[in-house]
């Protein structure tokens, strides 16, 4: 018997295993299974109601809320395609993804009605708010004149796309990462056989449902029965809080909110020995985190490592059985890693010459990966996907090493990509906008290091005059172009640039100076 691999079956058994307890918590409401089931039910027979066709796309503008996580199975319920956004980039950056996407409904928290009224793309799509007055259309009003009743379907195809992730290329054009039914159905097979999380687990979404498809946490907690703690915001002290009142047992986070929860944890001194495993991915961790978070919370806390391309989660960083009894510096230190792969994903390293590096944590090489949860390819970009996806591999960009434990760490971006507080950044989306700029004349844009986000955007210009520019002049230019997050932290400059002999700027070169006595970045 062949049924259909889809995450709709993991709320399917949630409902029935665990129809009575409590399994989502969002503020003050809390939904039992039963509940949750019945109202995602709704939602797929509610977009039914409103003419969306097969495979149309449902965009969602939110905070993490029990709505969004409703739509990660009633959307697929109703045959569409579920398209969270990124509540962090411009209008017209969500204007693109939505054109790009051509999606057909969106829905949008109150708080960003001044956003989607500059985003609509033309009025195409219909824009509909999460919650309003009972004599308009809503989500919830939609969803509470919809029937319960769901039947699976056997006939249900699960090749077909069930989500869409926009991610930021190397050459900062937006790319529309296809994850289908089946990726996202082993992908929680592969994190609850890695991590094995349980039906006593409270799981606290620190991160947003927008970044990389909830880093899969929507999936594996329905499936195991665990409890869902929503997060509207991250803030470290209500995060803590959280943690001390709902008894949360395990969250993942990007470094600089492990950092920020350590600060405030200093200052409070929350209750949170509830806490069993804590993970810690979106951008290169260290061993000083690392310690410091097993000394505040619980000793399972590790790195981990994927992309939007891998549904998202590829590598976790443990401790295998037979390391157990290193010297616990070692140990601290393989827990700072990208990791091993997960169960149903192949991890290799190639060099130039496309041969396995040797796992001696010194070769480098770019990081590849095959395996059940890597995406069906770009949306409307057969030439990315092909050059994404060779031989059956996908090649990430990203450059790594392999001990010989086989333990992964990432050392660099071969794009030049910059990673900051979790965020992708590509540096010639920066570039271009300074080169708009009538007094630039070259630019270069670089990561520096940054104690809360890890690494910043820093440009250094050469300007026709020979003169600098303001820096506030500068920071107001870029602002009006670029999402505040991408917009250079500190700005150089200098009489030239360092070049190659073909005229390419030598980025490794200015990045030296300031990466001096931190992690080394490879090239």
């Amino acid at each position: 018997m062949n049924v259909p691999l889809t995450p709709i079956r993991f709320k399917e058994r949630a409902a029935r295993l665990y129809a009575n307890k409590v399994g989502v918590v969002c503020g003050q409401e809390r939904f039992t299974y039963a509940q949750f089931a019945r109202r995602s039910n709704q939602l797929g027979n509610a977009l039914r109601s409103i003419k969306l066709q097969p495979k149309d796309r449902v965009a969602f503008l939110s905070f993490n809320c029990h709505r969004l996580l409703e739509a990660y199975f009633g959307v697929l319920q109703a045959g569409g395609i579920l398209l969270p956004l990124n509540l962090r980039l411009r209008p017209e950056e969500l204007a693109g993804i939505i054109a790009d996407a051509a999606a057909k409904v969106l829905f949008y928290d109150a708080e960003f009605a001044p956003m989607v009224q500059a985003c609509r793309a033309g009025g195409a799509i219909q824009a509909i708010p999460l919650t309003g007055p009972k004599n308009e259309t809503s989500y919830e009003s939609l969803v509470a004149s919809a029937s319960d009743h769901y039947e699976f379907d056997m006939q249900l195809n699960e090749d077909e796309v069930a989500e869409l992730f926009y991610t930021s290329g190397t050459t900062g054009n937006n790319k529309g990462v296809m994850l289908t039914h089946r990726n996202l159905y082993l992908h929680a097979y592969s994190n609850m056989s890695t991590l094995r999380p349980a039906d006593h687990d409270v799981y606290l979404h620190a991160i947003p449902l927008f970044h990389v498809n909830g880093w899969g946490s929507p999936h594996t907690v329905t499936a195991t029965g665990g409890r869902h703690v929503m997060l509207r915001k991250f803030d470290p002290v209500e995060v803590l809080r959280t943690i001390e009142r709902e008894k949360v047992t395990t969250f993942c986070l990007v470094p600089t909110m492990a950092i920020a929860l350590l600060q405030a944890q200093e200052k409070i001194k929350a209750d949170v020995s509830s806490v069993r495993h804590i993970m810690i991915g979106g951008a290169a961790s260290n061993p000083t985190l690392i310690a410091n978070m097993r000394k505040v919370f619980c000793e399972d806390v590790g790195g981990g490592y994927g992309l939007t391309e891998t549904s998202p989660v590829a590598t976790t960083a443990y401790i295998k059985d037979t390391l157990a009894d290193s010297p616990l510096e070692q140990r601290i230190g393989w827990l700072a890693t990208a990791g091993l792969e997960f169960i149903g994903m192949e991890v290799r390293v190639l060099d130039a010459q496309g041969k396995d590096v040797k796992h001696n944590g010194r070769e480098v090489g770019e990081v590849v990966l095959r395996g059940d949860a890597v995406m069906k390819g770009y949306w409307n970009q057969p030439d990315a996907t092909e050059q994404a996806i060779k031989d059956g591999w996908l090649y990430t960009g990203d450059m790594g090493v392999m001990d010989s434990e086989s333990y992964l760490l990432i050392v660099d971006r071969k794009k030049d990509i910059i990673v900051s507080g979790g965020e992708n950044i590509a540096t010639l989306e920066i570039e271009n906008v300074l080169y708009g700029h009538p007094e630039v004349l070259e630019c270069a844009v670089i990561p520096i290091p940054d104690e809360k986000w890890g690494e910043v955007p820093c440009a250094l210009l050469v300007t026709r005059s020979g003169k600098p520019i303001e820096q506030q002049e500068l920071e107001a230019y870029c602002r009006e172009r670029l999402a505040g997050f991408k917009v250079p932290k500190a700005f150089h400059f200098r009489e030239t640039l360092p070049k190659g002999g073909t005229g390419k700027i030598l980025k490794r070169e200015l990045r030296e100076p300031f990466w001096a006595g931190h992690m080394k970045r490879v090239h």
